[in-house]
């Protein structure tokens, strides 16, 4: 046994009646720690702008006693925003957890399999192509849905072609790649090709930003990514033998490749809802579940963690982009400043656990 075997917390089985369950103390108090900082944080956020407003003043007025400007100020103008940022980054979070728990490597989050990229592909042809059908379809569906149904084709696509009597996690990062490269040559084609007004629409988008988020564009996302976390929280339960692999799952009568799909396409959709809503901001899915699994020392990282430790980055990457930086930048920067090194150091960790075997 290992000394960081030593250290992880030993699960404890609890029975009440004929209901068994585990109970993981130390997860469930870095999850609770988490939701508080989250809350925190995204009070923070809402609080941080031209007309600055104190932390009791913002938590008074979303709990409905607040003075009218602070109403204004916060539920028409800010509050959309914290939101979208709440909710993209439990949406990537989530997802990059359940990708990263089915391939069983620390690189298979939604970035590197395509998905964000295949979103980001359907959104700029709609952005930038106008006339005929495409504006018809851009007129009808707007662009966040364009974005989810993109972010859905190419995950779909991905699985099918890394199948072959199942699913390896190394083949499955390698098609994700192909496809991920694919996506991203047909952006560029099309942001080269098209009018320059269009192209700097496009590339405002493409770096992900929640600037200028509106009621209209997180409602959707909002109901999309809780119906989706309460059908992974429903399956979650049948996922987590596959951990030990597929024989073990079987042996304990688990539709391992029924309870695959289903995680799989969350994981896709909660990707495209988050898209869809802030635009391909990167990192965050595969910095999260990482940073999750580290805090909650578990050998796989946990899922309700992993969304809030997305949320936590994401918003926390907000407020920095406004106030603490020389002029604003979008969040996407932030994140892809933050998530690039934390990639080079698990490439890194990954080849010198290969040299010492």
């Amino acid at each position: 046994m290992s000394a960081t075997d030593t250290k992880r917390p030993v699960p404890q089985g609890v029975r009440l009646g004929r209901m068994s369950f585990v109970w993981r103390p130390w997860l469930v108090l870095v999850t609770l720690l988490l939701a508080a900082a989250t809350f925190l944080v995204f009070c923070l956020s809402i609080g941080a702008g031209d007309f600055p407003i104190p932390l009791p003043r913002v938590i008074a007025t979303l709990a409905g006693r607040g003075e009218r400007v602070d109403k204004f100020v916060i539920m028409d103008l800010r509050l959309p925003r914290a939101l979208a940022g709440l909710v993209v980054g439990i949406a990537l979070g989530t997802s990059g957890a359940i990708t990263q728990s089915i391939a069983r490597n620390p690189l298979a989050s939604p970035d590197v399999l395509g998905i964000t990229q295949g979103a980001g592909a359907v959104a700029v042809i709609l952005l930038t192509v106008s006339g005929g059908a495409t504006a018809a379809i851009a007129g009808s569906v707007g662009v966040p849905a364009a974005a989810l149904a993109g972010g859905l084709g190419t995950g779909l696509l991905v699985y099918l072609l890394a199948w072959r009597r199942g699913i390896d996690g190394f083949r499955l990062i390698l098609i994700g790649i192909s496809v991920s490269a694919v996506m991203q040559a047909i952006t560029t084609w099309v942001l080269v090709t098209a009018d320059i007004t269009d192209v700097a629409r496009a590339q405002a988008w493409l770096v992900g930003s929640l600037d200028g988020r509106s009621w209209d564009e997180v409602g959707p996302a909002i109901g999309c990514t809780l119906v989706l976390l309460a059908v992974a929280a429903g399956a979650a339960f049948q996922f987590r033998p596959m951990h030990f692999g597929d024989e073990v799952a079987a042996g304990l009568g688990v539709r391992y490749s029924a309870v695959r799909a289903v995680m799989l396409l969350c994981a896709v959709l909660l990707a495209g809802a988050a898209v869809s809503a802030a635009g391909p901001v990167p990192f965050v899915a595969l910095v999260a579940p990482q940073a999750a699994m580290r805090l909650a020392r578990w050998s796989t990282p946990p899922l309700a963690a992993s969304g809030l430790v997305g949320a936590l980055l994401l918003i926390g990457a907000d407020v920095v982009a406004r106030t603490a930086l020389p002029v604003t930048l979008p969040v996407g920067v932030v994140t892809a400043a933050i998530g690039g090194p934390f990639l080079v150091y698990l490439l890194v960790r990954a080849n010198l656990r290969q040299a010492a075997a």
